[in-house]
């Protein structure tokens, strides 16, 4: 019996975004083309498959059974397509999508898109927000290549990779009254602070080390992205907690003096995360080398600058 793949990734779809407008949306086709394709699946897999409810699809035991064993399917076809395919990549036109949060794209990003620049010109780049959810990224479905970041609690049909650590530390405005080169526990908790709000359970993050280490925090203001922080902290008496690698770039602002934490608040993961259908395509395979050499490069770089010490007391932390 003859099958239409494309069918089948369309049940991927709505499998995944269990909602007509949005599945629509991302397949690049209008709602009545999904009902006719969802009618044309239905009389295939003989089910439902999907059952309207207020506030969209909930997928029958069938559909739910069949999911799994379709997504592998298509994934180990799209594998041995893709990896007879040659890459060059000096004369390569692909797009990728990247999906970083947004202190990847302020640290790590730029050195990937250099790297890119210098050995693939024709390639091109394309970001996507990281999101609340890996499923809004649309790295779950493999539209896009790579997400970047602090991966939790990946589906199994992702392949995840360590790509370096991260540690932290506090930045103030340079001339702040009670702040030297370094900050005491106590003159930390005094302090009112900034805090930045990263995505759904990420926000959690931050705060659960500071109760781990009982230190408390008087979160004065609270904002959406690392970039908003300069000019608040430049104006205020306020304290900000941020990625080690952020702020040894804020530190060349004359505004602002990066010091240690009071606390040792540990480190976390930078990972890089992309569909198993890709796994042997040797486009992508290209593309997660040059991201995880500039990840080292990037690391080793840091290490570098705190092993030679820092004036702003930034390489002791």
């Amino acid at each position: 019996m003859d099958h239409d793949l494309n069918l089948l990734r369309t049940f991927l779809a709505l499998m995944e975004e269990r909602n007509v407008t949005r599945t629509a949306a991302r397949l690049g086709i209008t709602q009545p083309a999904l009902s006719n394709a969802l009618a044309r699946l239905r009389a295939m897999l003989r089910d439902p498959l999907f059952i309207r409810e207020r506030y969209g699809m909930r997928a029958t035991p069938k559909a739910e059974e069949l999911a799994p064993a379709i997504a592998a399917a298509l994934a180990s076809l799209d594998a041995l397509i893709l990896g007879q395919q040659a890459f060059d990549p000096a004369v390569a036109t692909q797009l990728f999508t990247l999906a970083p949060n947004s202190y990847v794209e302020l640290v790590l990003v730029p050195a990937i898109i250099a790297r890119l620049g210098e050995r693939a010109p024709g390639i091109k780049v394309r970001l996507t927000p990281f999101g609340s959810d890996l499923a809004e990224t649309g790295v779950t479905s493999g539209q896009t290549s790579v997400v970047l970041g602090r991966i939790q609690d990946p589906p199994d049909n992702l392949v995840v990779q360590h790509l370096m650590d991260e540690g932290f530390a506090c930045v103030v405005r340079a001339d702040h009254p009670r702040v030297g080169k370094r900050i005491s526990k106590k003159e930390f908790e005094q302090l009112k602070h900034v805090n930045v709000l990263p995505p759904g359970r990420l926000r959690a993050g931050l705060f659960q080390l500071f109760d781990r280490q009982r230190l408390r925090r008087d979160v004065a203001v609270s904002v959406t992205h690392f970039l908003a922080v300069p000019e608040m902290i430049a104006v205020t008496d306020y304290c900000a907690t941020l990625p080690r690698l952020l702020c040894r770039r804020l530190a060349s602002d004359p505004r602002l003096k990066v010091v240690p934490t009071p606390v040792d608040l540990g480190t976390f993961p930078v990972e890089m995360a992309w569909h198993v259908r890709y796994r042997n395509d040797p486009a992508h395979g290209w593309l997660r080398s040059v991201i995880a050499e500039a990840a080292e490069a990037v690391a080793v770089s840091s290490t570098r600058a705190s092993t030679r010490g820092d004036a702003r007391g930034l390489a002791r932390s």
